[in-house]
């Protein structure tokens, strides 16, 4: 009597690795939609006449260790088939704008470092990342944010800079100082 696939043990290698890449799989879509920002709005900028059109996105994020600080950045998301289903690698072009909307107040238990990642975003399946970094202009007391997109490979050049000058809010006279909380 011959022995199946299954019996003789041949598929079950198969079927592990399977398993696994669907684990990494939901495990970095779980990572990834933890990190979403809030979306503001989006417009379309190209047609596409059978699949999602090219747009820009607008989101929101508020600094995660500097509470009173938001930043908003615009982002260019390729439509089509393979934007559709989250394979189409996106373009590095991203615009950024902080401001101050309360009282600074700097969360961080640890003193910040000069360029520490405030916020990152995948922008292909595997080797293309956008990053927001953070910094301080200790000199002008002032927060300055960068995006950039790095990959794997080569990055790209293009970025965008913000600044926010950390001001008195409402009663409060007096601000803190970013340099104070800066790790030497």
């Amino acid at each position: 009597m011959a022995l199946g696939r299954w019996q003789r043990g041949e598929m079950r290698p198969k079927l592990i690795g399977l398993a696994v890449v669907v684990f990494a799989i939901l495990t970095a879509w779980s990572a990834f939609a933890a990190d979403e920002p809030d979306l503001i709005f989006r417009r379309s900028t190209v047609f596409k006449w059978m699949s999602p059109n090219d747009k820009l996105a607008t989101y929101g994020i508020d600094d995660p260790e500097v509470e009173g600080v938001a930043c908003h950045f615009t982002v260019p998301e390729k439509g089509g088939f393979k934007g559709w289903l989250g394979l189409a690698e996106q373009v590095s072009d991203i615009s950024l704008s902080c401001r101050q909307i309360a009282p600074i107040r700097f969360k961080a238990k640890d003193k910040m470092e000069q360029g520490e990642d405030m916020f990152s975003q995948r922008r292909s399946l595997f080797f293309k990342k956008m990053q927001i970094v953070r910094g301080c202009d200790a000199k002008r007391n002032v927060l300055v944010y960068m995006s950039y997109t790095d990959k794997l490979i080569d990055g790209s050049p293009q970025n965008s800079t913000s600044t926010v000058p950390i001001m008195p809010w409402g009663a409060d006279t007096t601000a803190p100082k970013c340099g104070d909380f800066l790790s030497q």
